[in-house]
């Protein structure tokens, strides 16, 4: 059969063609990404835990509610998971916990599915947090980590919780508690707003810049005062009185401060030192033993310090999850192990 050969006119009408073609499917990729939000992560899958249940002696009005508050984010949520699990796994009331947990806009509902099918008698509520109260705030600091707004909820946490809650438990999402967390519950306060293990002698040189120590009137602030460090992802907390003293934007104006002049290195830390340091109620340092995810640059392993234990954490770069994931855990990390809760591949295809 003769080959049929178009003409200039009918090439000119398939080009055209072609062209109306592309510009039509760019434009609908196009509306595609503007119309459609981003879907959230992938959550790992879990295990469901055991039910746990109260002892004879437990209480069961309001008032024996135990409130413990952490955030929910995605990445850290194989270490939240695993918290959760020892914190009712060694309470002798664990029905009469109420976590209350913060998560950023979109997730809520992946979330709760994810903790429900894993704690199906967790008594719990999430709490929307809006990132844009603090993203014009934050510095950059040593760790990308540090720099998430999730990092900086805690500050707010007076704000979005019940206004009947008067005292509450803040942990991070990389520990693990190993003793009853009501002992930790009842501290006596004395009047303080904070409660946490405390310690003194620190040198204050490391956590603020040249910029700080050479302004007379920021130097100021830390006069008098005892040079205490206290690391807050393990704190009691006096809500109303936090409240009461606008303890939120009292932290908010040092960041504004920071933002300025630039007068620290470590996310959210820094400021609770310049407002409480040596101003706090001192608890038993069984319960942070931290420091376990080594420093904030290469996460080397660490032993633990000596003396009684009763919370785990992971402080610091390093991961337990992803160091046993690695195959290249630390020690300590093991101590992590029993209480993970996710549900790998290796797992899924053994049952």
């Amino acid at each position: 059969m003769a080959s049929r050969s178009l003409s200039y006119t009918q090439l000119l009408g398939l080009l055209s063609f072609i062209l109306l073609l592309l510009v039509t499917t760019t434009m609908a990729v196009r509306v595609g990404v503007i119309l459609h939000k981003p879907s959230a992560p992938t959550l790992p899958v879990f295990r469901e835990a055991p039910a746990f249940r109260n002892g004879d002696q437990c209480g069961t009005l309001e008032a024996d509610q135990i409130h413990i508050a952490m955030t929910l984010d995605t990445n850290y949520l194989r270490g939240t998971m695993a918290a959760v699990l020892s914190l009712l796994q060694h309470s002798t009331c664990p029905e009469n916990l109420s976590f209350h947990f913060l998560s950023l806009p979109h997730f809520e509902n992946d979330l709760f599915t994810s903790i429900k099918s894993t704690f199906p008698y967790l008594n719990f509520k999430i709490y929307q947090f809006d990132p844009n109260l603090v993203r014009s705030k934050i510095s950059k600091s040593i760790r990308q980590a540090l720099d998430q707004p999730l990092n900086y909820a805690r500050i707010y946490l007076a704000d979005i919780i019940p206004s009947t809650v008067d005292r509450i438990i803040y942990l991070d999402s990389d520990l693990v508690v190993v003793d009853d967390i009501e002992k930790l519950w009842h501290v006596e306060m004395e009047g303080k707003v904070v409660a946490a293990p405390e310690y003194c002698h620190a040198n204050f040189t490391y956590y603020f810049t040249k910029a700080f120590w050479s302004d007379p009137v920021l130097v100021k602030v830390l006069e008098g005062k005892r040079p205490c460090y206290f690391n807050t992802g393990v704190m009691v907390v006096d809500v109303n009185k936090w409240r009461k003293g606008s303890y939120t934007q009292k932290v908010e104006e040092w960041m504004t401060i920071q933002k300025q002049k630039r007068i620290y290195h470590l996310g959210s830390l820094p400021p609770f030192l310049l407002i409480f340091a040596g101003d706090i109620k001192a608890v038993n340092h069984r319960w942070n033993q931290h420091g376990l995810g080594g420093d904030n640059f290469e996460g080397r392993c660490r032993t633990l310090h000596p003396g009684p234990i009763s919370l785990l954490h992971w402080s610091g770069k390093g991961k337990p999850w992803l160091r046993l994931d690695s195959r290249k855990p630390c020690i300590v990390d093991h101590l992590w192990a029993p209480y993970d809760l996710y549900r790998s591949s290796r797992h899924s295809l053994e049952e």
